[in-house]
């Protein structure tokens, strides 16, 4: 399986560098998802730019992805250009699970704003329950 991997400090981009995400492919990409994860990387873009065709194994890897970054960060496939791959992830309705963003950059852009909002989230969730212990 062939692919690339930049890692910056709040990202990965991980972009496949293969025609086809089948059933040859889809175990070792889940077992590089579970890796990067262990590593600790809390956001993944995943770029299927190169890919052509995707089948259910495949499918079945990404949505492995995307369960593991669920309690990470923020998984986003980006990339999605070939027809059948549009298509296949339309009919089988993953553009209603999965965060879809046409390109790398604006994958980007969208990751740093989750990572934002997480932080707000948390600030918000500390001020209220220091306010919470001043009332008592």
């Amino acid at each position: 399986m062939k692919y690339s991997i930049d890692k910056n400090e709040k990202y990965a981009v991980f972009q496949l560098e293969e025609d086809n995400l089948n059933s040859l492919i889809a175990p070792k990409l889940k077992s590089e998802f579970v890796i990067l994860s262990n590593e600790g990387v809390s956001n993944l873009i995943f770029d299927l730019t190169e890919v052509k065709f995707v089948d259910s194994s495949g499918l079945s890897a990404i949505l492995t992805a995307n369960r593991l970054w669920k309690s990470l960060g923020t998984f986003v496939l980006t990339g999605v250009k070939h027809p059948s791959v549009k298509k296949l992830i339309e009919i089988s309705r993953l553009d209603t699970v999965l965060k879809i963003i046409p390109t790398v950059e604006e994958s980007i852009d969208y990751v740093f704003m989750e990572e934002l909002e997480r932080e707000l989230n948390d600030e918000g969730n500390a001020e209220e329950f220091n306010d919470e212990e001043i009332e008592k």
